[in-house]
């Protein structure tokens, strides 16, 4: 789960038909989920922040959103009492607020899905153990907001952990979500080496690592070093600069490849449902997809 705040766009929604009529759209500020989204693909993320088209509801979000609610008060508990007997009780307290969700109740599961859905949200806070006693974590913060310019960009995010470690900080951050393998970890360290170029901008005090926790399987981690934040922090300048000028011109780009399928705004998009169409008629779509389910629909 990506726990940083959206953005705030300035402006009417654009589904009054104002967009490209003076009105500004720009965002007040960028979070490493909205750089990301727009780096993947800028038509997506205008669907998503200045459309405001929702996203259909999920299992794997509700998942992340629980397990992230648990394990930030489960840290904020004194060293000592971060047992799992601890995050069991928290559990039991929190889990009506997951059900009273919108999200969750439109997932309108049977009880055997909703005992099901519990157990996988469940497992993917005990996976902590299986990554860290986090009774022996030193922590910092947690659910840490920073708001910062970074090199001339607005930064927004909430960082799920800061922790110490030999008197210098590490930043952590959670997901629930399947782990990359080596080969794709770059890209999402670069969210955590966000948080750290964030907070030396915020406190002069440059984290000594970045570590992604992907709940009962792995961590991946960096060291903090003045190359690779210069990079992302480049990067984010670069994907600003495109998207205040995106946003100026009203011109959103349609980025096309295989996630076209999995996209939740593909009926808003001829481009995407071209891409998915070719590929499909190619054999290369797994026959899972939810982009297949909009192409028959149009087809009928």
């Amino acid at each position: 789960m990506e726990s940083a705040p959206e953005p705030h766009v300035r402006g009417l929604n654009a589904a009054d038909g104002n967009i490209g009529m003076g009105i500004d759209y720009r965002p007040r500020h960028l979070s490493p989920s909205s750089a990301s989204l727009y780096q993947q693909c800028p038509r997506k993320w205008r669907h998503r922040y200045v459309d405001r088209l929702p996203d259909p509801p999920g299992e794997p979000a509700l998942v992340g959103t629980f397990a992230h609610l648990i394990l930030e008060h489960l840290l904020q508990l004194p060293e000592g009492q971060r047992s799992q007997e601890a995050a069991k009780t928290l559990a039991r307290e929190y889990w009506p607020e997951i059900e009273q969700e919108k999200d969750y109740q439109a997932l309108d599961l049977s009880d055997a899905q909703a005992k099901a859905f519990r157990w996988k949200a469940w497992k993917a806070v005990a996976g902590l153990w299986l990554l860290e006693n986090p009774d022996e974590t030193q922590v910092h913060a947690t659910e840490h907001e920073v708001q910062v310019d970074i090199s001339g960009v607005p930064f927004r995010g909430i960082i799920d952990r800061v922790d110490v470690v030999d008197e210098q900080l590490v930043i952590t951050d959670y997901k629930s979500g399947k782990a990359p393998s080596d080969r794709f970890k770059a890209g999402p360290l670069k969210q955590v080496l966000l948080y750290a170029a964030a907070v030396e901008a915020s406190f002069g005090q440059r984290p000594l690592s970045a570590q992604l926790h992907y709940l009962g399987q792995r961590t991946l981690g960096v060291r903090v070093t003045p190359s690779n934040l210069g990079d992302v922090v480049q990067e984010l300048a670069t994907t600003w600069s495109s998207l205040i000028s995106a946003c100026e011109n009203n011109q959103f780009d349609t980025s096309t490849g295989p996630l076209c399928a999995w996209c939740p705004f593909l009926a808003e998009c001829p481009d995407g449902k071209k891409e998915v169409i070719a590929r499909n008629e190619a054999g290369s779509v797994r026959a899972d997809a939810p982009g297949l389910a909009i192409i028959c629909a149009d087809a009928n």
